[in-house]
């Protein structure tokens, strides 16, 4: 936690323009490859080269988004865990800071958002493969040969994503 002096040093910093629309940019085109809002991502950038931490308003007013859409964008950010709150002396609201150790960030995403998704493809394979068609063999042997290719995608995701999670949380 920031000693009083040192919030008071860090308010004396604004990030440059140049250096806060190439971060937004970076974080949008991030989470968009994750499946994120671009909301999330320009949250995120926002706050990653911001040394201040700043309220829901702040950060709608400053993106130019909707509350609703800013709320919504931190309550993403939250549930990964992108995002601490900060206590500021005499504001009641929540002000946020961007989690800057993407260790964490990318381990709580795969264990939260992609090992759930590869528990319940196990499922989705076995139904697929109880409704094969049957009537053309040439059909149920392409469509068999996709499945097994599933199967081995989801057996490998399954032994190294944790793995991965695992070497991330050293």
């Amino acid at each position: 936690m920031a000693s009083k002096a040192n919030i008071a040093i860090q308010s004396k910093y604004s990030t440059p323009k140049e250096l806060e629309v190439e971060s937004i940019d970076f974080f949008v085109r991030l989470m968009s490859l994750l499946g994120l809002p671009r909301s999330v991502g320009e949250i995120y950038g926002l706050l990653y080269f911001n040394p201040d931490a700043m309220c829901m308003e702040q950060i709608a007013s400053k993106l130019r988004i909707s509350i609703g859409s800013a709320s919504q964008g931190l309550k993403t950010l939250r549930s990964l865990k992108a995002v601490k709150t900060s206590y500021v002396p005499g504001d009641r609201r929540d002000h946020y800071l961007a989690e800057s150790e993407f260790r964490r960030l990318f381990s709580t995403f795969l264990k939260d958002e992609i090992l759930p998704h590869l528990e319940s493809a196990k499922d989705r394979i076995s139904r697929m493969e109880e409704s094969l068609p049957t009537e053309n063999e040439e059909q149920s042997e392409f469509y068999s040969i996709r499945i097994e290719k599933l199967k081995r995608l989801t057996k490998t995701s399954g032994r190294l994503l944790p793995a991965l999670a695992g070497l991330l949380r050293l």
